[in-house]
C-alpha cells in the first residue's frame, strides 16, 4: 500500500504539471509567435518482486514480476507548426511563412531568436533602428542591426518577400539599402532553449543556426510577409480536450491514495 501511495502521488504530481503547461498555453492563446507546449511524461524505476528464477534446480519463468513506481516529467516540448497569419496595420510587421526565425540582439548582447514579427522604429546609437517591442535589435543576414539613414522618412521603408530593405522615392521607385532581414533554421528547433517571452536561444540539442541567406546552406528558404503577424499555434478545442484528460487522471490517482488509505486502516485494525 506503501508503494501505491507514492505512485498515486508522483501521478497527482505530474498531472498537476500537465494542466499548468495546458493553462500556459491557453494564457499566450493571443500572444503573437507564441509555441504551443506539451508535456512528456516517462515511468520511473520498476521495483522487482520476483525474477525469473524461483526454483532451488534454477528452472526459468517466461517473465519476471515487477511493479512500477509511478511517473514524473521528464521533458516539455514545443510545437513548431506554422501558426495562422494576421493581417496587421503596421508596416514593421512581419510573419514568417517558413522554417526560419528572426535574429535578435538580446539584453546583454546575446544573440535569440524569435517568431515574433512584430517590430518598431526605435531611436538606436547609429539612427533609426528596427527593434523588437522590448527595444532589442533586429538583425540583418549578416548579424548587424538593422538602421536607416537620416535623411530616410521611416513611413517609406518598404520590405519585399526576400527581407531586403528599401525606401520608396516620391514617383514610387524602390531604393534598396543593401541590409536584408537575417532569418535563420534550426536542424531541431525543438531543442531550443527558451528564454524570456517568445524568445528562443541555441544548444547543442537544437545545433547551430543555419543562416539562410547562406548560399552554401542546403535550405528551403522562408518567405516574409510584410503588414502580416503570426499568431500563436494553440489549438483551443485540443487544450480543453487535454484539460479534461489532466484533470480526470489526477482524480484517478487521488482515489488511488484514497484506496490505499483505506486498505492500511483496514491492516491496522486487525490486531485490535
Amino acid at each position: 500500500m506503501m508503494r501505491a501511495l507514492w505512485s498515486a502521488a508522483s501521478g497527482m504530481l505530474a498531472q498537476q504539471t500537465n494542466v499548468d503547461t495546458i493553462a500556459n498555453n491557453l494564457a499566450n492563446v493571443n500572444t503573437t509567435g507564441y509555441r504551443g507546449e506539451k508535456a512528456e511524461f516517462k515511468s520511473l524505476l520498476y521495483q522487482t518482486i520476483q525474477t525469473k528464477t524461483t526454483t532451488a534446480n534454477g528452472e526459468q519463468k517466461p517473465i519476471s514480476a515487477q511493479v512500477g513506481l509511478g511517473t514524473r516529467v521528464s521533458s516539455m516540448t514545443s510545437n513548431f507548426k506554422q501558426g495562422p497569419l494576421i493581417a496587421s496595420e503596421s508596416k514593421t510587421a512581419f510573419a514568417i511563412e517558413g522554417d526560419g526565425f528572426f535574429g535578435i540582439q538580446g539584453a546583454e548582447g546575446e544573440l535569440c531568436y524569435t517568431r515574433n514579427g512584430d517590430f518598431f522604429w526605435t531611436n538606436g546609437t547609429d539612427g533609426l533602428t528596427l527593434a523588437t517591442a522590448e527595444g532589442y535589435y533586429v538583425l540583418d543576414r549578416e548579424g548587424q542591426p538593422i538602421v536607416i539613414p537620416e535623411n530616410v522618412d521611416a513611413n517609406t521603408v518598404s520590405i519585399n518577400a526576400n527581407g531586403e530593405v528599401g525606401y520608396k522615392t516620391p514617383d514610387g521607385n524602390f531604393v534598396s539599402l543593401e541590409q536584408t532581414i537575417g532569418l535563420w533554421q534550426f536542424n531541431n528547433p525543438a531543442g531550443l532553449e527558451k528564454i524570456a517571452g517568445t524568445y528562443y536561444r541555441e544548444t547543442v540539442a537544437s545545433g547551430n543556426a543555419l543562416n539562410e541567406n547562406n548560399d552554401g546552406v542546403n535550405l528551403i528558404k522562408s518567405k516574409l510577409r510584410q503588414n502580416y503577424l503570426e499568431a500563436s499555434n494553440v489549438q483551443v478545442a485540443d487544450e480543453m480536450v487535454n484539460l479534461i484528460v489532466a484533470q480526470r487522471a489526477y482524480e484517478l490517482n487521488s482515489k488511488a491514495i484514497q484506496a490505499a488509505d483505506t486498505m492500511l486502516g483496514q491492516a491496522n485494525q486487525l490486531k485490535q
